[in-house]
């Protein structure tokens, strides 16, 4: 039992940082339409630029300079790739999506090489103990950090005029703009807010596995799109709660199943709960007039 719950731990540790890409992946869907499939790649971006920044500042420094490069990052890539295809078809994107992650993949390898590097420690080392079940304390910061950031998020896209204004362009950006608002704005602001998370989300990686290659976001970033669509894509509370089964059911099928079934197993899951539930679990039917 006590074996259970420590894997049920673990697997609530992999899964927020699943969560923090998830709503990334679903915030960029849920306003501009579109899936970003580079986003994965700006995980190895922020993991990248923290590990630069510590060779200059303290850890806290070199993680806020990586959220805010990062986010930088992710509205240059939509002003340059994505923001020349607004209106296009759905298959131009995708492709433009997949061009981004490639080029970045190989800008990172050009200027850092194909070797694995190793990330410093910056988070406190060591585990609580409580009757038995040992919890790390990169797992409680995980769990923390991934809680106030979702909580943040939904404070402020329902509650600031910013917020409320995303939320409008999500509707309808044809009456969105003739409402006032700028539309341009406010996607770059949705795409720097889901980069300067997934930042957050590339430390936290790299603190939990210390081991960093231009390959490093292309898996997680996967495993993140998966949540996304699990838990409903475009609702934020389903990435998140996308994200942390997909992480408790990851982990629960390397312990008790098999580590090399475990991937596949989690896109079983998403396959049946599709079947059962196309839209995902918090997803809602989106009704157009013809």
């Amino acid at each position: 039992m006590i074996n259970f719950i420590n894997q049920i731990i673990n697997g609530l540790s992999t899964g927020s940082m699943y969560a923090l890409v998830a709503i990334g992946y679903t915030m960029v869907y849920g306003i501009a339409k579109m899936i970003n499939f580079a986003h994965g790649d700006i995980i190895m971006a922020g993991a990248y630029f923290a590990l630069i920044a510590m060779g200059f500042v303290g850890p806290i420094p070199a993680i806020l300079f990586s959220i805010v490069a990062t986010a930088a990052l992710g509205v240059l890539t939509e002003k340059v790739a994505y923001k020349p295809l607004r209106g296009k078809g759905s298959l131009e994107v995708l492709i433009t999506a997949f061009g981004v992650s490639y080029l970045l993949e190989n800008v990172f390898l050009l200027i850092f090489g194909s070797a694995a590097r190793t990330f410093p420690q910056i988070m406190p080392k060591g585990t609580i103990n409580l009757g038995g079940i040992s919890i790390k304390y990169i797992t409680v910061i995980t769990l923390v950090v991934t809680a106030v950031c979702t909580a943040v998020l939904l404070f402020f896209i329902n509650k600031t005029k910013l917020g409320k204004a995303m939320r409008a362009v999500s509707e309808d950006q044809g009456a969105a703009q003739l409402m006032g608002i700028n539309v341009n704005t406010t996607v770059s602001l949705t795409f720097a807010i889901g980069s300067g998370l997934a930042a957050v989300a590339g430390v936290l990686l790299c603190s939990t596995y210390p081991s960093l290659t231009p390959y490093t976001g292309a898996r997680p970033g996967i495993k993140a799109f998966v949540a996304a669509v699990f838990g409903g894509i475009g609702s934020i509370p389903g990435a998140f709660i996308g994200g942390i089964l997909l992480g408790i059911i990851e982990i629960l099928s390397k312990a008790y199943i098999s580590s090399q079934l475990a991937d596949a197993i989690v896109f079983a899951v998403l396959i049946i709960v599709l079947l059962v539930k196309p839209t995902g679990l918090l997803g809602k039917k989106i009704q157009e007039k013809v």
